[in-house]
């Protein structure tokens, strides 16, 4: 029988008795009207066809279905809506059940929940990510969820938007079994379900829980929400589903959901999320092509590249680690092998998996060993001209054909490349630490990198599963430039009468998980007072200079490491501690500057006017090329509150005056 069409991205087709329904609207599958009206158009045939037992619901290429479609916000509604065809999947004559072949994320798990069996095929994967837009499922995610998988599990899920892979979704009761052959098996289920009472999600009671065990569950979501309201709405819904019927929680989960989607939050969210989207593309990259790389090489295994090696080790590269003696070679691999341990450990990485990562692993003290390398990235102590040496050292070792990239933060990536024989294969890999977890990248575009190493960066960070944003090359590069903007910023305010822990509260309350002062504390304040002391040669005698910190640091407080910083840390824990604030005060008065109070909103206003003056010095300097990318890079690297959009997003929503 040949395939029959229902839409442009809907197909079908009798196998085995069963109707088998395809979903192909690529690149991901999303919930679009045509794919919508597609599906109720194929329902409505198989009830009239005496020759279909059921349907199996499956997608195109590697997703199944990869959620609503995200254009369509914002617009008239066109019908049929989700929820419509949600209903007629789950209330369905025959049985529906869904061969998931990839990842069935938001509508694309609403409609697999509605379905009355789920397969999940090897490389399958199930998600509500709404909260990461701000809003909530719209088509009963919050309300079928926990009737599968129980409050707790729902409460996890849904208020943190975190995704499950085959086998936790077979655990959770999400899904019925894992199979290679995923079609194949879900034509099974639906032989063994025909002529039976069909289980219908909708109709199954909630699991009764310990209340005590649902109350931490959502302790522990909220915490990690920091001021966004969509988790809080979410777990309120999820908790409905146990005591409403489904039609009243339907109606309240919609209600909601329409309420969040005209927010403010969940357009800040949908800025990053296209933001996110844009990042490291490059206007004309697309004609260059990527070298393949497959062997890294990290020179210096401390906490940064040991970091960097294991990102590279669990996305599939193999990797060898160059230090400089057999020694530290060894202790490098007891690291990148520990820090696989805690992977395992938390049930981020298998016990196989890590075995696999260490055998791809070489560490040396050998240098010749890197010519086997096809990147090498350096990750050694940020001097010029330990970099500029390594890098000297470096171009008589590699091949000609290898990219050399450097990891600085600060410090000029094309004086580096101009000590190499061929500039055009440096590129700057800004990671941020810890490199195995932090997901930002600043990929660093310096004046004589050639295209197709660019690219070749691009698609490396990306294999990573990492997100990379292209920058020009200047001090600092996107982030740090704007971090030092805002720090420089509120030691004004501390000169003009605030004190750290007031500043910190402020940004705390806007959203970031911990103050720049506390922030620095966690660095070191040693790194900064080293630069401060390179630039004081060429420091502007007329620009204003808050010497504070230079107080602190000359008095041993070096940050938590030691238990004393801009906060003493008895025990571990921060406390404010009176000494600073003597620093603070004899600062103030050795320029005789009247303290003056300062509210929070005020100090927000005037540390996100800070960023932003600074974001737009760098797109018209062409170091950034849109506002997202600074929005992004902020939001990813430095805690900026993602539900707020970033500085340049909050900026421009209030008419170029940021506020708190």
């Amino acid at each position: 029988m040949a395939d029959i069409p229902f839409s442009k991205s809907i197909s079908a087709r009798l196998r085995d008795g069963v109707f088998v329904v395809v979903i192909d609207n690529p690149p991901v599958n999303a919930l679009s009207a045509d794919v919508r009206s597609g599906l109720m158009a194929a329902l409505d045939h198989t009830a009239s066809l005496d020759a279909a037992t059921g349907i199996v619901l499956t997608g195109a290429g590697s997703t199944f279905i990869g959620g609503a479609d995200i254009k369509e916000f914002g617009k008239p509604p066109v019908e049929p809506m989700l929820p419509d065809v949600i209903e007629r999947i789950e209330t369905f004559e025959k049985p529906v059940v869904a061969a998931v072949n990839g990842a069935a994320l938001g509508g694309g798990c609403e409609v697999a929940l509605a379905c009355h069996g789920r397969i999940a095929g090897e490389k399958a994967s199930f998600g509500l990510p709404e909260v990461k837009l701000g809003i909530v499922p719209g088509a009963g995610g919050t309300q079928r969820l926990p009737r599968l998988v129980g409050l707790v599990a729902a409460i996890e899920l849904v208020g943190t938007g975190r995704p499950v892979k085959a086998a936790e979704a077979v655990t959770l009761g999400l899904a019925d079994g894992v199979a290679t052959a995923p079609v194949g098996a879900a034509i099974a289920l639906v032989h063994e379900a025909s002529g039976k009472p069909l289980r219908r999600t909708g109709m199954i009671g909630v699991p009764s829980t310990d209340p005590t065990t649902v109350s931490a569950a959502e302790a522990k979501v909220l915490a990690r929400a920091r001021g966004q309201s969509a988790p809080a709405e979410a777990i309120r819904l999820v908790k409905a589903a146990g005591e409403l019927d489904l039609r009243r929680g339907l109606a309240a989960e919609r209600a909601t959901f329409l309420r969040l989607r005209d927010s403010s939050e969940s357009a800040a969210l949908r800025h990053v999320f296209f933001a996110e989207r844009a990042a490291g593309k490059v206007e004309g990259l697309d004609k260059a092509s990527s070298r393949r790389i497959e062997t890294v090489a990290v020179v210096g295994t401390g906490l940064m590249g040991s970091g960097i090696a294991v990102a590279a080790l669990t996305s599939g590269h193999s990797v060898i680690a160059l230090e400089q003696s057999p020694e530290a070679a060894a202790g490098g691999r007891a690291r990148i092998a520990e820090t696989l341990d805690k992977s395992v450990r938390s049930a981020r990485f298998t016990a196989d998996g890590r075995a696999e990562c260490l055998a791809r692993l070489q560490t040396t003290a050998e240098a010749e060993e890197l010519v086997k390398a096809d990147l090498v990235i350096e990750a050694v102590f940020d001097d010029l001209t330990v970099k500029t040496d390594l890098f000297r050292k470096l171009d008589g070792i590699v091949r000609a054909d290898a990219i050399l990239a450097t990891n600085t933060s600060y410090l000029n990536p094309d004086a580096i490349a101009a000590a190499t024989a061929d500039p055009s294969r440096v590129v700057g890999l800004h990671f941020f630490s810890p490199a195995n977890v932090m997901r930002l990248v600043e990929v660093v575009d310096c004046v004589k990198t050639a295209p197709e190493v660019l690219a070749s960066a691009l698609a490396f960070v990306k294999r990573l599963g990492k997100l990379p944003v292209v920058c020009g090359v200047t001090e600092g590069f996107i982030g740090n430039r704007i971090f030092s903007a805002y720090r420089r910023e509120a030691e004004f305010m501390l000169e003009d009468g605030a004190l750290p822990q007031e500043i910190d509260a402020a940004l705390e309350a806007y959203g970031f998980p911990m103050g720049i002062f506390a922030v620095n504390d966690m660095a070191g304040l040693e790194i900064a007072w080293a630069r401060r002391k390179r630039q004081a040669a060429t420091r502007d005698p007329a620009a204003r200079y808050v010497e504070i910190a230079d107080r602190l640091c000359e008095a041993g407080r070096l940050g938590h490491k030691i238990g004393r910083g801009w906060y003493a840390y008895p025990d571990g824990k921060r406390t404010i501690d009176p000494e600073v604030t003597a620093v603070i005060e004899a600062a103030r008065a050795a320029k005789n500057i009247a303290p003056r109070i300062f509210t929070p909103a005020e100090i927000m206003s005037r540390l996100l006017k800070a960023m932003v003056d600074e974001g737009t010095a760098l797109l018209t300097d062409g170091i950034a090329a849109r506002p997202g990318d600074i929005d992004v890079v902020m939001i990813n690297g430095y805690g900026f509150p993602a539900h707020r959009g970033g500085p340049m997003f909050a900026a421009e929503q209030n008419k170029g005056e940021p506020h708190a």
